[in-house]
């Protein structure tokens, strides 16, 4: 699924970055990497998203979340 698919208060896992190199590289070097967990804060009326990544909020907009693929963490426990 894409993170623009993601629902609000829920982990997921990154799964891939789809989007040009220079953008994937800024959003490496924030943090946002193959198989680091997020979670989705808050959704924007005009399709942005709140997430966290590693303890910063970072706010994406719908042509950036629509191209990234995560996947829902497993509940622990």
């Amino acid at each position: 699924m894409t993170l623009y698919e993601a629902r609000k208060e829920q982990e997921y896992l990154v799964e891939g970055l789809y989007v040009e190199e220079a953008v994937t590289r800024r959003l490496q070097a924030l943090g946002l990497n193959d198989g680091t967990r997020i979670r989705v804060l808050n959704r924007k009326k005009q399709g942005a998203l709140i997430i966290q990544v590693r303890g910063t909020r970072l706010a994406l907009g719908r042509h950036l979340s629509a191209n990234i693929e995560v996947r829902e963490c497993l509940a622990e426990g």
